[in-house]
């Protein structure tokens, strides 16, 4: 028995272990736990187990009999890790407990069911190209469901599958770094890095997961821009106009972005007040363009340096090589037939307002820069001199006035002055002349506004009335100063009087007692103002003081102002009412009724004949004044007269717009000059088209008489599409009879 007491033992513990394992892993229904047994429970049947809780019947079951727990499902401790049960013994004779309920916790062990999961599918990720080794990239990350505190089911280790030897991968923590040393971006920019995450430590047996790690080398300044060529040429006409491009230059760079951007400068002293060189920040290149103008005869040919250097340096590669390049660009000026060029920009010139006509104010001067020297001709742009007030010698250039001026209409002329090559008049060139109008004493003093001066019934001696300034409308260098004074022939037994104020204002005082506005509503004050120009001027003002009521204080009695105001229009009023009634009585409108005529409903008490009642509205006479018959009478109101007024005959040969102005004066005229025609606030339209056809109308309303003075043969000879016409009207009367 001893020999198989070993072999015994170890038969049981792999059993042992087996039925642990199938118990951590799953559990089925072979997996029972005999948990619950009440000390009442004789085993006879007689007591009923029962269990509620967490999974009761649908994971875990009861034997009633025996009180074993079993598990009907498959458990995953990643799904849930512990149950919580309740189970009591029940009599199955009386239905009663016989036990409290019992509470208990089913953990479930775990076991390395899961493999370590990143959390991303791909990484992307960048470095600085050239960077040194063991750099840090990237840190990826992987979870394993699994139970870290139990054995090593969920201890993962990193390690980098592909991507060697660029880059490596730190076990334990998932830090990817740089393994190799100068990786150079322009040589290979992007890498692919798989990276597997194993757990167990790593062991073997453990699960594992891999991702993919997408890394980009990014750019660094560690390449210096370069000419392509040495020496580079241009043409350019000497007529460019300075800001315009005379050529272009582009350096390269195997950098990218901003480590890419050049600044290009010229570092030759010639041409350096001539060119510039700017950086196109789109294309990088070098934009050659002009400063000032070019001139063949002068200069033909520039040879500039210039250089090219990157604007952000990476001092790390400074010391590798230099940073910037050069090259050589000649810029070949081409000659041009130029127009004539002014000595200055623009011309000042000055004039006084009363200078006499063929006054010289100055002179223009231009010549022709090209080698020939062809003689030019001045003349003045009248666009911008319309009124024709300057001129100018087409020989010598020399600005004159052939107009009187006038500082006070326009005190500066803008005009401009033409010079054109006398052998090519399409060489022209203009310069803008500023002529400016001096000023002369030549315009008196006046009041400065108009004043409505009144002054007390009750005013007193030496009481001012009124404050009085003037205005000039010459421009005296030193400003205006004017005097006041009462004219002389106002001093004899003068009513007011004017003192000067020295200050360009004067004031107007009373010289006596009392004012009656009955004896004399108003006066009229002479002012002599005198300007201080050379010569001085002066001019006569009248002041028209009106007398008027006032209280004790002196003030103004408003209620008689617009008394006599409220008399005045009152009587207006009633002479403009009796003028209308005895126009109304003038003529009886044959429209008697109740209700306003401004309807614009005409009513008439005699019916139309129909087509044989040609009086009652001939249109002809809208279309055609010529054919009106003077003796017709007006059939709306009551003649005044058997022997109206004859109009102006229209003159038949005048064929323009006079007849048609001719109609409308008169049809304005009879109806303003008839104010019973009804009804009052009508539109009256007049659609009479003139007598300017050549043709004339073909309109039946035109007709004169009848058809049978009406010749229409001259429509066969207006070609074929006037056949039909000429068929229907041109024929004899013969045909028409038959």
């Amino acid at each position: 028995s001893n020999c198989y007491f070993p072999f015994f033992f170890f038969f049981l513990l792999r059993f042992i272990f087996l039925c642990c394992f199938l118990s951590v892993l799953y559990l089925s229904l072979l997996i029972s736990f005999t948990i619950l047994h009440s000390d009442q429970d004789p085993g006879d049947g007689s007591v009923r187990y029962v269990l509620i809780g967490d999974g009761a019947g649908d994971i875990f079951t009861i034997d009633p009999r025996s009180g074993d727990i079993h598990a009907v499902k498959r458990l995953d401790r990643e799904e849930r890790a512990s149950y919580t049960l309740r189970a009591r013994a029940v009599s199955n004779k009386t239905g009663r407990s016989l036990e409290d309920w019992t509470n208990f916790t089913i953990k479930i062990h775990d076991i390395n069911d899961n493999e370590p999961k990143f959390t991303k599918a791909v990484y992307t990720a960048s470095v600085p190209e050239m960077s040194d080794v063991g750099t840090s990239v990237l840190a990826v990350t992987a979870n394993d469901a699994d139970d870290l505190s139990y054995g090593n089911s969920a201890r993962v280790v990193y390690s980098i599958l592909e991507g060697q030897p660029y880059f490596s991968v730190e076990p334990h923590t998932g830090i990817i770094r740089t393994a190799l040393s100068n990786m150079n971006r322009e040589n290979r920019e992007h890498y692919q890095v798989v990276i597997q995450a194993k757990d167990m430590a790593g062991q073997m047996g453990g699960l594992s997961g891999t991702t993919t790690v997408s890394i980009t080398l990014s750019d660094v300044n560690d390449n210096p821009p370069r000419f392509p060529q040495g020496m580079y040429q241009f043409n350019v006409p000497e007529t460019a106009a300075p800001g315009s491009t005379v050529g272009v230059v582009h350096a390269t760079d195997a950098d990218i972005g901003k480590n890419a951007e050049m600044d290009y400068k010229i570092i030759s002293m010639e041409g350096q007040d001539v060119f510039n060189i700017s950086t196109n920040k789109a294309t990088q290149e070098g934009v050659i363009t002009l400063i000032k103008p070019l001139d063949y005869e002068s200069k033909k040919t520039y040879t500039i340096r210039i250089q090219v250097e990157n604007r952000y340096l990476d001092p790390r590669f400074l010391v590798m090589v230099p940073f910037h390049d050069t090259a050589m660009v000649k810029i070949i000026v081409e000659d041009v037939n130029e127009p004539p060029a002014f000595q200055r920009l623009a011309y000042v010139m000055e004039v006084s307002e009363n200078a006499p006509v063929g006054t010289i104010i100055g002179s223009v001067r231009a010549v022709d820069p090209d080698n020939n020297r062809s003689p030019v001709r001045y003349s003045i742009d009248r666009h911008t001199d319309m009124d024709r007030v300057f001129n100018v010698h087409p020989g010598n250039g020399s600005v004159f006035i052939q107009k009187q001026l006038d500082r006070e209409e326009q005190a500066w002329h803008n005009i401009s002055v033409k010079a054109e090559e006398f052998h090519d008049l399409n060489q022209v060139s203009r310069v803008p002349v500023y002529v400016r109008v001096l000023d002369v004493n030549d315009n008196p003093p006046s009041f400065a506004a108009v004043y409505e001066t009144f002054v007390c019934e009750n005013a007193k001696p030496g009481q001012m009335i009124q404050t009085i300034s003037a205005t000039d409308p010459d421009n005296p260098i030193g400003g205006h100063r004017f005097s006041f004074r009462l004219a002389p022939e106002a001093s004899i037994k003068a009513n007011f009087t004017v003192r000067d104020n020295n200050n360009t204002t004067a004031m107007v005082l009373t010289l006596r007692n009392g004012y009656s506005r009955l004896q004399r509503s108003s006066y009229l004050v002479p002012v002599v103002i005198s300007d201080n120009g050379s010569p001085i001027l002066s001019s006569t003002n009248t002041l028209t003081v009106r007398v008027c009521s006032c209280d004790r204080d002196g003030n103004m009695k408003l209620l008689t102002m617009v008394s006599s105001l409220s008399l005045s229009l009152v009587s207006i009023v009633i002479v403009v009412l009796f003028t209308a009634l005895r126009r109304q009585r003038k003529k009886e409108p044959l429209i008697i009724s109740k209700e306003d005529v401004r309807d614009n409903v005409v009513s008439y008490n005699d019916e139309g004949g129909g087509e044989e009642d040609t009086q009652a509205f001939d249109i002809g006479t809208l279309r055609n004044p010529e054919a009106v018959e003077e003796t017709k009478q007006r059939r709306d109101i009551i003649p005044e007269t058997m022997y109206p007024p004859l109009r102006r005959p229209h003159p038949v040969k005048a064929r323009d717009n006079a007849d048609v102005r001719d109609f409308i004066s008169q049809r304005l005229q009879d109806n303003d000059g008839d104010p019973t025609a009804p009804p009052y606030d009508s539109l009256a339209t007049y659609a009479y088209e003139g007598n300017g056809s050549v043709a004339e109308s073909l309109s039946s309303l035109e007709s004169l008489t009848s058809d049978a003075e009406q010749d229409y043969n001259y429509l066969s000879e207006w070609g074929p599409r006037f056949k039909k016409l000429a068929d229907m009207y041109g024929g004899d009367e013969s045909d028409k009879d038959s």
